[in-house]
């Protein structure tokens, strides 16, 4: 599975690696992505959310039931 964000949608980014003498090479940057499961009331059961850490921040400011509204807005089955 890629690391992107179900609630933000953040991937990762591409960029180089570039040493001392100025050689590039290809590197990844990759968002913090971790797996929270959350108690969703209106259904009565868990789910488990892909998160970065600013999906979980924004998880506690909007709630789950908004959370989860928005990550099926987007076309991610939940």
């Amino acid at each position: 599975m890629s690391a992107h964000c179900m609630l933000t949608g953040a991937r990762p980014g591409f960029g180089n690696h570039v040493s001392h003498s100025h050689r590039r090479t290809s590197r990844r940057f990759d968002p913090n992505v971790q797996t929270k499961r959350y108690w969703l009331p209106g259904e009565g059961r868990y789910v488990r959310l892909r998160l970065s850490a600013r999906g979980i921040r924004t998880v506690d400011a909007i709630g789950v039931e908004a959370a989860v509204a928005r990550i099926r807005a987007r076309g991610v089955r939940v």
